[in-house]
């Protein structure tokens, strides 16, 4: 009876401890297995990757030149493979590259980006062309600026995506040329190929709620005229594929209010019809003062190694705002998605800096 109590002592004595590891790791924020933290890099916004054969191809958004980062763990940039494979050559689009994304279409590298001339409000949409089957080797040459309507709106932020067979491009522009005030919209276009037009532009997104429109920092600081944002649309689907999701960035990057809004589709309907498409009425990822996360957008989606999980990148800033024309403090992050029961992905909350996550699934 003594060694069978003695037995039952160590027992209970073991699942206390057991309890108090748990619950301090779950106070301490500690998970197991290897980790990584917030941000990725000290700087950057606009974050962007995909993931092929094995490999995390990232780049981000730069004043004068077009670099990617290359490696098998996304969480450690810091010591990824980098690369500056395009300088621009002309004038008419050598500042401002903003929003690059890399793409494999048909066996060949795309990246799209937005230049300008140094006036901000010329930016355009340019795509380059790479025929290596490694974006960090050969050449990107130049194919062209992408004419999004006839009158040449301003256009930035490039996205492309297939659907029943079909390549769409979206993107961020003017509905007409600013004069006191401006209004981004999402539009959205078939593709004849990765760098020429099939249709004309159809808006699917005007900036219509509240949180849609701010642009005056809480501290009163303000850009010259009212700018009201739809930006950086991203294709992404629902678990099961039947509904297409746009996310888009929404209000002022330079305010804490810059949110993440939604559009969703069925994946059988016209997409180049706006009854289409439905906006929701909220946004599904905004700043988080208690974690001293502030504007988070520029979402985009990858998977994990393998394939088991799926991850979202984003910027956001760590103080409420940015004067307007002041240096960009926004830094790269990312975090885990997942499911609610419709397959719609739970975009959650921007965790704060320096806390452990756990990294994707596949990679050690």
């Amino acid at each position: 009876m003594k060694t069978k109590a003695l037995l039952l002592s160590a027992v209970l004595l073991l699942c206390i401890a057991c309890h108090n590891k748990q619950t301090k790791e779950k106070d301490n924020n500690v998970v197991s297995g290897p980790t990584y933290t917030n941000p990725l890099l000290p700087a950057g916004a606009e974050p962007w990757a995909i993931f092929h054969d094995g490999k995390y191809y990232y780049t981000q958004g730069s004043e004068n030149k077009i670099i990617i980062w290359e490696t098998t763990d996304i969480t450690d940039l810091a010591h990824a493979t980098q690369k500056e494979v395009w300088i621009p050559k002309e004038a008419v689009n050598s500042f401002h590259l903003w929003g690059p994304e890399i793409h494999f279409i048909d066996n060949k590298w795309y990246i799209y980006f937005t230049a300008d001339d140094g006036n901000m409000d010329n930016h355009q949409i340019y795509v380059i062309e790479n025929k290596s089957s490694n974006p960090l080797k050969g050449e990107f040459v130049m194919r062209g600026r992408i004419q999004t309507d006839k009158d040449n709106n301003w256009a930035i932020h490039a996205s492309t995506f297939e659907n029943k067979g079909k390549r769409y491009m979206i993107w961020c522009g003017w509905q007409k040329r600013r004069i006191d005030a401006e209004n981004q919209c999402i539009y959205i276009a078939q593709m004849k190929n990765p760098w020429t037009l099939s249709s004309e532009r159809v808006s699917i997104s005007q900036p219509e709620y509240e949180w849609e429109r701010q642009w005056i920092n809480p501290d009163g600081t303000k850009t010259a005229y009212p700018i009201h944002v739809n930006e950086a649309p991203q294709y992404f689907h629902s678990k099961n594929k039947d509904k297409i999701l746009i996310y888009y960035s929404a209000s002022g990057s330079w305010t804490p209010y810059y949110c993440v809004g939604l559009l969703i589709a069925d994946a059988t309907s016209n997409l180049m019809i706006p009854a289409s498409w439905k906006k929701y009425p909220d946004p599904v990822f905004k700043q988080q003062p208690n974690n001293k996360v502030y504007g988070p957008g520029g979402l985009s989606f990858i998977p994990s190694p393998d394939g088991k999980e799926w991850y979202f990148l984003y910027h956001a800033r760590k103080t409420p705002n940015d004067a307007p024309g002041a240096i960009d403090s926004r830094t790269p992050r990312l975090q885990k998605l997942e499911w609610d029961k419709n397959g719609i992905p739970i975009l959650g909350t921007p965790s704060s800096e320096g806390i452990q996550l756990k990294k994707p699934s596949g990679i050690n």
